[in-house]
Order: structure tokens, then sequence, then C-alpha cells
């Protein structure tokens, strides 16, 4: 069988090696606050929610998808939190 790094999947190897951090810095809620403040970013967070958080698939829905969905969820829901995060503080 050959080796993640040999399909192209080396970038996981290093990521896994180097013991990614989940650290969020200090100023990235700020950040994000920012970047979707205003009409133009509550509509694209709209938008995004109603594409991931508010899809809802049926019971015949295939793995792939629904973990596909919930990468998507997850990743709008992180963003979400940040901007809330950057808007309390």
């Amino acid at each position: 069988m050959p080796k993640l790094s040999d399909l192209g999947w080396a970038w996981f190897d290093k990521a896994l090696n180097e013991g990614g951090s989940n650290e969020v810095p200090e100023d990235l809620p700020a950040q994000f606050a920012r970047c979707f403040s205003g009409p133009e970013g509550e509509a694209v967070l709209s938008h995004l929610a109603e594409m991931t958080l508010a899809r809802p698939l049926g019971a015949n829905a295939h793995n792939g998808i629904l973990r596909h969905l919930e990468g998507q969820r997850y990743l709008v829901s992180y963003m979400m939190g940040l901007v809330r995060q950057g808007r309390e503080g």
C-alpha cells in the first residue's frame, strides 16, 4: 500500500508531526468581526448558514456527502463563533 505522501498527502504528515496548534491568535476574532461587519458581511454569513447549517439531508444521503456537509458546517460554525467573539470582545 502506498504511503500518504506518495499520494499527494505529504502536508497531512507534516501537520501531524508538528502537533498543530489549535490556539486562536488574540486579534483573530476582532479581524473576523470587522470582516463580516455591515450589511454585506451579514449577508455572506447568512448565505453560508443557509447553505450549511440549515441544509437538511435525506435519510438515504451517501456517507461521503454527510461527511462533506459536516465539515462545511464545522467551518461555518467556527467562523460565526469567531465573529461573535470579536463583537463581544
